[in-house]
């Protein structure tokens, strides 16, 4: 049975499901399937157990997925690299979803890890990440951090502007040490999805733009305390296919061929941004073919300009975690909302909302939802899933058929959240962080604690210290 066409209010992209209860593989982690009962099963975990055992809501990661995707990246970008004869380097873009399991996961599968903060640096040393295989971003990064990064010895700092340099060159000569750094430059190549645009000019904070590259890699040469391995470039996120990648490797291997004059330059970073299924909609194209697809693209420019073939290094974070998460909300009211004269939308309010899942306020991201707790036969209804917020953008869902039926107390998952919600997790109206719970084998344990109303509190210098009566509840 086929999906009926979308009502008025949906947008063109949305069809009414044949089945309101199907888990599409294409979004939902490969253990999501339905027991007996109908409910959703994550990592051989229900659920209702979930919500019942850690609360709601609930951030779920299935380890397996999490792991298999990162092997999945790391095969795909050394097999494309093995057909010209060189080495990629895959690094887990820690910004996506970065925990000291997580980094656990992804480090215990030969990936190294990127990070862009003081506080990332910290997880994924606690982590177990060898500092060596740890690359450091950031287009501010201040003295203390880039003290730090040096002290530990991480593997590479991407330098992001001219007093970066003057401030490594200061750092690595009161410690005594060496300390090897990438440029990041801006090849004027925006990609989003499965579109792109390629410019002269790039007006945003990142980087140096390919002029002004040049010099700021002569002068890293000038600095005995630096050692330069290459460029890097970053080209925009939730990427589908090759195309922007090839278009920013014509202009990051021009600049390549024309630094070698100053000395061998072994690495070339293409950056990440690789995209994933959050509708039915979304059609990325498999990962191996965007891999073998931006190093063929780079082994073309360099053979046209007969320079031999760098080592690439890529960036994937959404395209390991993202499929792998699942957020469990409780369904708080219900509510049809009369649109015009003759349309209805129906409104799912649940306990979470934008403090867990900011996306689709900042940038208008597109999800879908099921209903988690059991199964129904009811008739699809065009609906919108919001969060508790004090805010008319607090959208979770902004359109899907959910079962005419959905009502209070029933639990609502959205899958494909592994990436950017917990990162970009707040405590708007003072609302307490979720817990992040891993699914594997049928087990299912806390890797983040929630957070608690005492928590919140604990940083409020004028609170009252509370007693265990007061407290009691709020917990």
């Amino acid at each position: 049975m086929s999906a009926s066409p979308a009502a008025p209010l949906a947008p063109e992209w949305l069809s009414v499901p044949a089945d309101a209860n199907d888990l599409s593989v294409r979004i939902w982690p490969a253990s999501a399937r339905r027991d007996a009962d109908g409910a959703l099963e994550l990592g051989g975990v229900s659920a209702r157990e979930l919500v019942e055992t850690f609360g709601s809501p609930l951030y779920v990661v299935d380890e397996e997925e999490v792991r298999a995707h990162a092997r999945r990246a790391r095969d795909a970008f050394a097999a494309a690299a093995a057909t010209h004869g060189v080495k990629a380097r895959t690094y887990y873009a820690g910004k996506a979803f970065l925990s000291t399991e997580i980094v656990r996961w992804v480090t215990s599968e030969d990936l190294s890890v990127d990070v862009c903060s003081r506080g990332e640096l910290e997880v994924a040393l606690a982590g177990g990440a060898q500092p060596a295989r740890i690359g450091f971003h950031g287009n501010n990064k201040t003295v203390s951090e880039l003290e730090r990064a040096v002290e530990v010895g991480v593997g590479s700092i991407i330098v992001d502007s001219p007093i970066e340099i003057e401030r490594l060159a200061a750092i690595t000569e009161r410690l005594g040490a060496v300390q090897r750094v990438l440029v990041r430059v801006r090849t004027g190549v925006h990609a989003e999805t499965h579109a792109f645009l390629a410019t002269a000019h790039e007006d945003q904070k990142f980087g140096f733009s390919m002029t002004d590259a040049a010099t700021a890699v002569a002068r890293i040469r000038e600095v005995p305390g630096l050692d330069f391995l290459g460029l890097h470039a970053h080209i925009g996120s939730q990427i589908f296919d090759a195309s922007g990648f090839r278009a920013s490797a014509a202009r990051l291997v021009e600049l390549h061929a024309e630094l070698l004059a100053g000395g061998e330059i072994p690495l070339l970073n293409v950056g990440g941004g690789f995209g994933i299924a959050y509708t039915s909609h979304d059609d990325p194209r498999p990962l191996e073919e965007i891999a073998s697809g931006i190093v063929d693209a780079v082994a073309a420019e360099c053979a046209a300009r007969s320079i031999p073939i760098p080592d690439i290094a890529f960036e994937p974070g959404r395209v390991i975690v993202g499929q792998a998460g699942v957020t469990l909300y409780e369904v708080g009211t219900v509510k049809p909302v009369r649109v015009g004269d003759d349309l209805e939308r129906v409104y799912v309010s649940v306990d979470g909302g934008m403090s867990d899942n900011a996306r689709p306020a900042l940038y208008g991201a597109q999800y879908s939802a099921r209903i988690a707790s059991r199964t129904t036969a009811a008739v699809p209804a065009l609906s919108r899933v919001v969060g508790h917020h004090c805010e008319s953008g607090d959208i979770v869902v902004d359109a899907e058929y959910l079962p005419g039926d959905i009502a209070p107390g029933d639990l609502l998952a959205v899958p494909a959240t592994g990436a950017y919600c917990f990162s970009l997790a707040s405590t708007y109206n003072y609302t307490p962080r979720a817990a992040v719970v891993a699914v594997r084998d049928g087990e299912a344990r806390v890797i983040v604690r929630r957070e608690s109303v005492a928590d919140l509190l604990s940083r409020d210098v004028g609170a009252v210290v509370a007693t265990e009566t007061t407290t009691e509840g709020i917990a």
